[in-house]
């Protein structure tokens, strides 16, 4: 019961974060850039943190099978590839407009809700491992989903809706960790080492987000000085998760 309380508990603090866009929309453009290359910068830290430190080393540890768990997290590298190929393929000519939201909003919204469900997965079968390595993979999709969720917000609003509904939407495609948590939940009382595969997975989900989408955003900044604190705020996001191993 309380092992439930904590995965649900964490699903909701991550999909409360949905909301955070709308507190963004009085800054400026150039402001808000500033301040997220430095959220994207700790967000790659603690992904590749909690990958490296503890899900991996718990995946070798309770695993029975080291070439299945390789696949798996291959699996889980290529599944992100085709989930950001499809958003980035369908395209519309239709102007948009408060009554037509341009497709790429759409997209967004069923990638993004496909994202949260393989999320609140990772979060169950972490806490189902067990609760120190729960509350790592929490924190670590927690500080992953604050630039991502206010840059799903800004492409609602240039999509053409209004900041309410986005507010809405972007808030219901986060629910869908909730569905993705309980399906976890009920097949791993079904499917022998389930658990280990969705942590497989989930690792090959963080290396691709954060070499594949996160550190490339980072290397479009050129300044020293501004590429030199990107790499402190790394280097923090891998402490938070080196830190979380006292607790456990």
């Amino acid at each position: 019961m309380l092992l439930n309380f904590y995965i649900f508990f964490s699903i909701a603090v991550v999909s409360v974060i949905s909301l955070i866009g709308v507190f963004t929309v009085s800054l400026s453009l150039e402001k808000l850039k500033k301040a997220l290359i430095f959220l994207v910068s700790f967000s790659a830290g603690t992904l590749l943190g909690d990958t490296f430190i503890h899900i991996l080393p718990e995946i070798s540890e309770n695993g029975s099978s080291s070439l299945l768990y390789s696949f798996t997290i291959l699996f889980g590298i290529i599944s992100f590839f085709i989930i950001e190929k499809f958003i980035a393929w369908r395209h519309c000519h239709v102007p948009t407009s408060a009554n037509h939201p341009h497709p790429l909003a759409i997209m967004n919204l069923v990638g993004d809700g496909l994202h949260n469900f393989i999320d609140g997965a990772a979060i169950a079968g972490s806490f189902l491992i067990s609760i120190p390595l729960g509350f790592a993979t929490a924190l670590a999709v927690i500080f992953h989903e604050i630039p991502q969720e206010i840059g799903d917000f800004g492409i609602l609003l240039h999509s053409g809706l209004t900041r309410l509904k986005a507010l809405f939407l972007n808030f219901l495609s986060s629910l869908f960790a909730f569905l993705g948590a309980a399906t976890a939940i009920l097949l791993s009382e079904k499917i022998t080492d389930l658990n280990n595969l969705i942590l497989a997975f989930t690792a090959g989900g963080f290396l691709y987000i954060s070499s594949s989408d996160l550190i490339p955003e980072l290397h479009k900044e050129t300044s020293p000085s501004r590429s030199l604190f990107q790499l402190v705020f790394i280097i923090l996001g891998i402490m938070v998760m080196t830190l979380l191993l006292f607790i456990e």
